[in-house]
């Protein structure tokens, strides 16, 4: 991780190096870079992940591919003969710009080690082979770390999160009682979405509160990842399952406002905000059950930035009327901008007028040099994997965000618009006409975006906030009537013998 900055910069600083087609000195294994979390056997993920910088034979970061197919490989195997261990390795994730993401997931865990051996041709890359000494648990092993801070420090988890810490700025203390009569009375009616959480003895317990509560599926599985990985502290919390925040009191009103926790949060609102179910979701089923993910979406960012079509791209659902107006301007100026919906349900009517765009994959989507981001009901829940790409992003301005738009800045990572758009056709075309410009701000936003969302940062994002929640409540927490025990899944236990040094918290 200490060399991402050493390539960002050269990112920058050769931006028109790269787009002219220079010749670069041909690539030295053995100076090449490699580094990650994939490289440590204490860093328990749904898939492992870790990354490689080519270098030249002259010492410099290449700033993009090797000519002609990709020539690296990774090759994983368990140290021990005996242990016949079942790995998904697919090929590496070439992201145009001289790095590459090496992924892999597991399905057994090996109680003797890891090597895994990154190859360019036949020749080994930077340290290879690396070895990880065991045991090396797979995503279902169910061994949590007895030690939370050894466990955020193994996974170099950061220090503070501003948006962790603004949100609780509103909860000195959380009055565990007060929740309990006021949250059912207030937001857990019949059109209610609220999940009630126990978590004791590192067991998580539920009960519902109102009718549309079938997408705790992705909070059940979050915490019971989190839950399989490290000990998590004992607390009482209400997740809310909708797409708006709930929880409008102002810090000076009497009675004050309640920490519910949500997926999206908004300038006028006391939410405490987790990352969204969608980014979570993808990650534990990457590699499998889903092609969008926070990793995949890296190798996957179209052509080179010179090749890409010079207009502003948008497609989506009719869920916000700027949208609609997207298509219209879309109409009028097809020469910048290229928009269309593809499912109507609040506009109906509209459909007949704007027509009904065809879907298209999302990685076409970086066919186009700019991408413009409109809210959904809420926050578009595209946004991480539209700052991901290498497209420059155009960002509607909202009152809604998500756990990581703290760090994002206007000028520097993306191109802000009005909220009516009014000014959209206008920021099209100054990135036109400043071509350098704009692709040092979407290199700049790319690189954020994969420092921001890295796949490990979001367990740490989830263990933190469970860790302030914790530390603020005024009464120990409990099993309430109506909850039930969230079992983990079946293979938690599959080929998994646990190394612990002292046992378990026993159960009460």
């Amino acid at each position: 991780m200490r060399h991402l900055p050493r390539a960002r910069l050269l990112a920058l600083q050769l931006a028109l190096l790269v787009a002219s087609g220079a010749p670069e000195a041909p690539l030295s294994a053995p100076r090449s870079l490699v580094w990650g979390p994939g490289l440590q056997a204490g860093v328990v993920l749904p898939v492992r992940y870790f990354y490689l910088q080519a270098v030249s034979s002259e010492g410099q970061n290449l700033t993009r591919s090797p000519p002609g197919q990709t020539l690296f490989r990774v090759v994983i195997k368990s140290l021990s003969p005996k242990e016949l261990v079942r790995i998904h390795v697919p090929k590496p994730l070439d992201r145009n710009d001289g790095t590459f993401l090496m992924r892999y997931r597991m399905y057994e865990t090996v109680s003797k080690g890891l090597k895994i051996e990154v190859l360019y041709g036949d020749e080994h890359v930077a340290q290879s082979p690396y070895i990880l000494k065991g045991p090396v648990y797979h995503e279902y092993c169910e061994c949590p770390e007895e030690d939370p801070q050894a466990w955020q420090k193994t996974l170099s988890c950061p220090d503070k999160e501003p948006q962790i810490e603004k949100d609780f700025a509103s909860f000195p203390s959380i009055n565990l009682q007060q929740m309990l009569i006021e949250v059912p009375k207030r937001f857990g009616d019949e059109r209610g979405a609220i999940v009630h959480y126990t978590i004791l003895n590192n067991h998580i317990y539920r009960r519902s509160l109102g009718k549309y509560t079938d997408f705790k599926m992705f909070s059940d599985e979050t915490l019971l990842s989190l839950a399989r990985k490290v000990l998590l502290p004992d607390l009482e919390f209400y997740v809310n399952l909708g797409d708006w925040p709930l929880e409008h009191r102002k810090v000076n009103e009497t009675p004050g406002p309640l920490p519910i926790i949500s997926w999206c949060g908004s300038l006028d609102s006391q939410d405490v905000i987790l990352p969204t179910y969608d980014i979570t979701h993808s990650t534990l089923e990457a590699l499998r059950g889903v092609t969008n993910d926070l990793l995949s979406i890296q190798g996957n960012t179209g052509p080179s930035w010179i090749n890409k079509t010079e207009k502003a791209f948008f497609r989506g659902r009719d869920s916000r009327e700027e949208r609609l107006q997207l298509v219209q301007l879309s109409k009028e100026n097809p020469q910048l901008l290229d928009a269309g919906i593809t499912g109507y349900f609040f506009f109906q009517e509209k459909e007949k007028e704007l027509g009904k765009a065809k879907l298209i994959g999302f990685f076409d989507f970086f066919k186009y040099k700019y991408q413009v981001n409109v809210d959904g009901t809420v926050a578009a829940y595209r946004y991480p994997y539209l700052m991901l790409g290498d497209s420059l992003v155009l960002k509607q301005d909202s009152p809604y965000y998500e756990h990581f738009y703290m760090a994002l800045k206007p000028w520097k990572h993306y191109i802000p618009i009005k909220r009516n758009l009014s000014d959209l056709l206008e920021k099209v075309k100054w990135a036109k006409e400043n071509d350098e410009e704009a692709e040092k701000i979407a290199k700049e936003g790319q690189l954020t975006a994969r420092d921001l969302l890295q796949p490990h940062r979001l367990y740490c994002y989830y263990y933190r906030v469970l860790q302030k929640y914790a530390e603020r409540q005024l009464s120990k927490p409990e099993i309430r009537d109506g909850m039930e025990l969230v079992p983990q899944p079946d293979d938690s236990a599959s080929l998994c013998q646990c190394h612990r040094k002292r046992p378990l918290r026993q159960e009460l």
